[in-house]
């Protein structure tokens, strides 16, 4: 007996009936869950989703502030705002009737910096420090600085205990990588031989100091010296100088926010593209995690493409094209390819006698088959090539258009298959992943009522969802 087409699964149900199926909403509406950190590689929706899960969240009676690392600031505009900077603010807009807020911002690297050498220096101290070349440098884009005062940041946030939730869109993921990192790279930093020699002047002071410097210097930086020239070799030393009395309060953020990231109430998701590189990036992270410590809370696979057709195949689908293309390419007796188009033999299966095999069976034949001086002489037969439509006619024109559509199906078709073994290659490589998928949209998404709709849709897990009256 077959089944019952009402009863067939749903599409997004059939793909994921292999993974384990990620939930959502209990992630976002458990008191438990702090921070949630959306990774992954480029381009594959990284904003979109940590703005979509933050609207979510607060919509159902969460304090929420999201905090993304992308300069694309396509999170203010999905949101309404007309720019984002280091400090949150409020989303209007959104269904406050559960109780809920949603804040956004975007991390600016410098300012937050900046934000730390004024909270833990003494004015004068500090004011030397925002001063000083080599800091001006270093904050405002010395490799790995963004990685590390995302943290700062992110420290900062969950310190206040003003949010329920926290939402961190990263960078692509081997950026996402340093974000992890980040504390660990500092602290070798500090505990460098370089800052040890740097620190040396201000710890022994006077003459002795300086020729600890010099010596030292010589060993480690003479080429330094050389190619960058003293001054910046001053102003380095002046720096470290200055945040000599920091450094223990950088080690010690650091370690705390490390420590944070791997807290229960912290879940990273990893969002991918049903795409080969962007599926190998999901799993290098999600190994990464694994080895870190780290929770992970599954895998949003972003821009799934679905049919509601998917019950002809793509072979099916070519060979119909092909056969609207060219009928006679498929063996069809009787011509009959060639006559479905005539008016007299609509309906019927046999073509109608000639005149000649009417005469030839004893029939008289009709009167009009009569030779007739003043009627024009009578065209010749079509030719068999003739049978088929000319491509102006309207026919031929919507074989073409049929055609047409049948190819772009089988090229859907193909690529749903695609997508479906680069996800089934992952998913068995990693079947402890819990997987949600969100359906490709037609377009950008550019406002709350899109966020809206990719929040229900990552909640469904199901690339498209159901019609609903209107």
């Amino acid at each position: 007996m077959s089944p019952d087409p009402a009863a067939r699964p749903k599409d997004g149900a059939r793909r994921l009936s292999h993974a384990r199926v990620l939930d959502v909403d209990p992630l976002l509406e458990d008191p438990k869950t702090r921070i949630v950190v959306c990774c992954g590689a480029g381009g594959v929706g990284k904003t979109t989703t940590a703005a979509a899960l933050g609207l979510r969240a607060a919509e159902r009676g969460r304090k929420v502030v999201v905090l993304t690392i992308d300069p694309a600031r396509r999170l203010a505009q999905s949101m309404g705002i007309d720019s984002l900077d280091n400090t949150p603010r409020r989303v209007k807009g959104v269904d406050d009737s559960a109780g809920g807020e949603l804040h956004a911002m975007m991390l600016d690297m410098k300012r937050t910096f900046d934000e730390i050498v004024e909270a833990h220096a003494d004015p004068g101290r500090a004011a030397a420090i925002l001063g000083n070349p080599f800091y001006q440098s270093l904050s405002a884009g010395f490799a790995g600085t963004q990685e590390y005062m995302a943290m700062e940041k992110l420290g900062q946030l969950r310190g206040r205990d003003e949010w329920d939730l926290i939402v961190v869109d990263t960078p692509p993921s081997r950026s996402a990588l340093d974000f992890l990192d980040a504390p660990k790279r500092l602290g070798s930093f500090l505990d460098g031989k370089l800052i040890r020699v740097l620190l040396a002047p201000a710890k022994v002071g006077g003459r002795a100091g300086m020729k600890f410097l010099n010596v030292g210097m010589s060993m480690m930086t003479g080429v330094l010296g050389k190619v960058l020239g003293g001054q910046f070799l001053k102003d380095v030393q002046t720096f470290v100088a200055a945040m000599d009395s920091m450094f223990g309060g950088f080690r010690t953020r650091a370690d705390a926010t490390y420590k944070l990231l791997q807290a229960p109430g912290t879940a990273f998701l990893v969002v991918a593209a049903p795409e080969r590189d962007a599926l190998r990036e999901a799993a290098y992270f999600v190994e990464r995690l694994a080895a870190e410590d780290m929770p992970l809370a599954g895998l949003v696979l972003n821009r799934v493409h679905g049919s509601g057709a998917d019950r002809l195949s793509a072979e099916r689908a070519l060979a119909a094209a092909e056969n609207l293309e060219d009928p006679r390419i498929v063996d069809q007796t009787g011509g009959k390819a060639g006559v479905r188009n005539s008016p007299d033999t609509h309906g019927s299966s046999e073509a109608p006698e000639s005149p000649a095999e009417s005469s030839a069976s004893g029939s008289p034949a009709p009167e009009s088959s009569a030779p007739d001086s003043s009627a024009p002489e009578a065209s010749p037969a079509p030719s068999s090539e003739d049978d088929v439509p000319d491509a102006d006619t309207p026919e031929r024109s919507v074989d073409q258009l049929a055609s047409g559509l049948l190819r772009l199906h089988a090229e859907r078709m193909h690529l749903l298959a695609r997508e479906q073994r680069t996800r089934d290659r992952f998913t068995a490589r990693h079947p402890e992943v819990a997987v949600t998928e969100v359906a490709a949209l037609p377009g950008d998404v550019h406002d709350l009522a899109g966020l809206r709709d990719i929040g229900a849709r990552l909640a469904t897990g199901e690339p498209e969802l159901p019609e609903t009256d209107v």
